[in-house]
Formats: C-alpha cells, structure tokens, sequence
C-alpha cells in the first residue's frame, strides 16, 4: 500500500504552509511551479517537515491538526521538540473568551435576541441553561 505523507512547506516570506498527499515530489514541483492558491505568491519555498502515514484519512488528520497550531508549536515539530510540543499543547485555565448570551426583553419569554457579553475565563460546555434565570448561553468557539 502507498504511504501518504503530511508537510510543511516554509514560503518565502516565512509563512508556513501545511499539506498532505500520496505523491510528495510531483505535490512540491505543483507548489513550485503553480499561478494559484497559498503558496503561489510566496515562492519559493522549501520543505522542511514530513510525517508518513498508512491513510488519507490518518494524513488529513494530522494535517488539520497542524493547521491549528501555534508558530511556536509548528516550529518545536519541525525541531523534533517532542516535550516542547505537549508544553504547548497544554491548556491554558486562563483563556479569555467572548460570550455570546441569548437576552429576553419581555417578562421570561426569548425574543431570540444576542448580545456580546463581555469577556471572562472560557468554562467546559458549549451550550447550557441557566437553572436560576433560565438564560440560554452560547459560547463564541474560534474556527
């Protein structure tokens, strides 16, 4: 069975860029040489990670996962800073978020109106009703 491999590409202004595919040479001579997309303008650029994996499946996993790392985080993976990875990865209790909260105007009755609340420390759930006022509240969660 082929491999498939996941990448990061470092652009020419310094930008990083992740990948995946079953063909990792004809994939970066399509990043070189292509009038179109991310890289496009950002040539050239030069491999400088890449992982294997049995599937498409495992390899646009991973791949995904990478593109919601931090710069500090892509950059200890392309070191080999396995420790420095799960440093990163931990959870920060301090994280501040918006809130979004559904706010009635009228006795207990939701006209289904929302309003940004101001930030606060982020709880678990993303969804839940209030017991005391009966406020629905939505979490505002980042892409």
């Amino acid at each position: 069975m082929r491999p498939f491999f996941v990448y990061l590409l470092r652009c020419a202004d310094g930008s990083y860029y992740a990948g995946h595919t079953d063909d990792l040479d004809a994939r970066l001579q399509q990043h070189q040489t292509t009038d179109s997309g991310y890289t496009a303008t950002r040539k050239p650029v030069e491999l400088i990670w890449q992982g294997e994996f049995e599937t498409r499946e495992g390899a646009l996993a991973f791949e995904l996962q990478i593109k919601g790392w931090s710069r500090a985080k892509k950059e200890a993976l392309i070191a080999g800073e396995w420790g420095r990875i799960q440093e990163l990865a931990k959870s920060k209790s301090t994280t501040v978020r918006p809130e979004l909260v559904r706010v009635s105007t009228r006795g207990n009755a939701s006209t289904g109106l929302l309003r940004l609340r101001s930030a606060q420390a982020a709880s678990t759930g993303s969804a839940r009703t209030d017991g005391v006022n009966r406020r629905c509240r939505y979490r505002y969660r980042s892409p």
